[in-house]
């Protein structure tokens, strides 16, 4: 293994790491271009190279683009990828209130522990934790799944209505194309363009970006409505507010390279159950969506911490963890490498550098942000006339990108529009987001579980795998109102 270590050390791969890092980090910041499609736009590029280098730069893009749309997100409300979306909650409000560099430091340090942490248990607990992923059948994946979605309840606990009314319109949008099961159209209008559904990335560009854009232009200010002060300074936070959110960020980074492990769960799922499990555990749950930096500090290291995780079933069972990794499994085949056991043996040249090679690319996501924070906060200064257009092209190429049609631009319009007025109307859309994403996962997982019922297998639900999941599922729906059941209690004794 300390051969494999010194071949990642050498000056070719080190290269490599630092341009992948870099160029990913940018993939990531610009909205639409999302780390599945870097990873595909870098594979051609590896042919010429040897498995061990073309490896390293795949992982280096991969985890530099799933940590870039965080800046955007904190500082121009403008989430580069749809799984910074929750980055938008607490990173924004910093920076409208002066602390976008302090915001951007959280963020680094926190990503990198959690990019860390995945990388490390993708070292050393691939194949044990593997033998457990396998065993995620469509029970424990709608289980799984359903974690996310009562994360909407805790999101939604203030405004209640609101939030539900957000769910329930992201769980119609879920249902739209072809029914998994039988095959049937539904809710397409006759379009083409719905046959498969919503697309996700116009949705999310759509509501966040898009929505970004026509509420700057409806302000009619210069520039953005944060004074320099907001993000001047350096990137960085006292030692005692890194102890306060250590233990949260320690247990978003291990709940994210769980989720990252579990196949089509997600950084979405993996986010949401950190930061609901961060604002379960805050004095202040009421400060949680309003610019709080412990908030910022859980979904920042899930996030990450997804990327190490999602490649453990893929390198050792063949299974990808999420969509990223699915294209990801292209690069190991066009290099001869076959997924499964024997490829930590066989070919362990290649593997074991590509590993250590992820836990170097989190050295560089650490510089790039910490030392990157000046230049990336500069984008606030930028004119509104300058910065509209500039994030109206990325929205319409980001949106235009996947699929290339012009149906999808539109569609990013209408969504920007619902959004807008959303937000002038306090409705929340990450319920909406949230329901619009999982509903889809949740609908077909479940009815292939009723399906294995119906043909006998009755206890797929009652195995130990889905109890700890019901569990769960239970805990952390009443969890978000323990302290006004303890509230209750205290007045009836007295």
């Amino acid at each position: 293994m300390f051969e494999n270590f010194l071949t990642t050390l050498q000056p070719v791969n080190l290269m490599w790491i630092a341009i992948g890092s870099v160029v990913g980090a940018i993939i990531g910041a610009l909205p639409g271009l999302t780390a599945t499609m870097g990873v595909a736009l870098f594979i051609p590029l590896t042919f010429s190279m040897p498995a061990s280098t073309g490896l390293i730069l795949l992982a280096s893009v991969y985890a530099a683009a799933s940590f870039g749309g965080n800046i955007t997100a904190i500082l121009i409300k403008t989430p580069g990828t749809p799984d910074s979306f929750f980055m938008v909650m607490d990173g924004y409000p910093m920076t409208e209130k002066g602390q976008g560099q302090k915001a951007i430091a959280i963020t680094t340090v926190t990503a990198t522990i959690g990019g860390l942490i995945g990388a490390f248990t993708l070292l050393f607990l691939a194949p044990p934790l593997a033998k457990i992923a396998i065993k995620f059948g469509p029970a424990q994946t709608f289980l799984t799944s359903m974690l996310g979605i009562t994360i909407i309840i805790g999101l939604s606990k203030d405004v209640m209505l609101k939030g539900l009314l957000s769910a329930a319109l992201g769980f119609i949008f879920a249902t739209v194309g072809m029914d998994t099961i039988s095959g049937d159209l539904r809710f397409t209008g006759g379009l083409l363009e719905l046959y498969e559904g919503v697309p996700m990335i116009p949705c999310v560009i759509g509501l966040f970006c898009c929505t970004q854009v026509f509420s700057l232009a409806a302000s009619r200010k210069k520039q953005i409505a944060i004074p320099d002060e907001a993000v001047s300074g350096k990137a960085d936070f006292s030692l005692k507010e890194f102890m306060s959110m250590l233990k949260i960020t320690l247990e978003s980074s291990i709940i994210g390279t769980i989720v990252g492990i579990i196949p089509a769960a997600g950084s979405m799922v993996a986010c949401g159950l950190s930061y609901s499990e961060a604002r379960r555990q805050s004095k202040h749950p009421e400060e949680f969506g309003k610019g709080e930096p412990t908030g910022l500090a859980s979904v920042s290291a899930a996030n990450n911490a997804v990327v190490g995780g999602s490649l453990v079933p893929l390198l050792t069972l063949g299974i990808p963890g999420n969509g990223t990794a699915a294209v990801f499994l292209g690069g190991l085949i066009i290099h001869g490498l076959v997924p499964g056991p024997d490829l930590f043996t066989q070919h362990a040249n290649a593997v074991y550098p590509l590993l250590f090679g992820l836990i170097l690319c989190q050295l560089c996501i650490f510089i790039i942000g910490m030392y990157g924070g000046k230049i990336f906060s500069k984008v606030t200064s930028i004119p509104n006339s300058v910065l509209i257009p500039l994030i109206a092209v990325f929205t319409v190429l980001g949106s235009f990108a996947i699929r290339r049609l012009l149906f999808d631009v539109f569609l990013m319009l209408v969504f920007g529009l619902v959004g807008y007025y959303a937000e002038k109307s306090r409705i929340s859309m990450a319920p909406f987001v949230l329901a619009f994403i999982l509903g889809a996962l949740v609908e077909k997982h479940f009815r292939r579980a009723l399906l294995l019922v119906q043909s006998g297998n009755t206890g797929i639900f009652t195995n130990p795998i889905s109890l700890i999941l019901i569990a769960l599922n239970i805990f952390c729906l009443i969890s978000p109102f323990l302290g006004d059941i303890k509230a209750w209690l205290k007045r009836s004794k007295a």
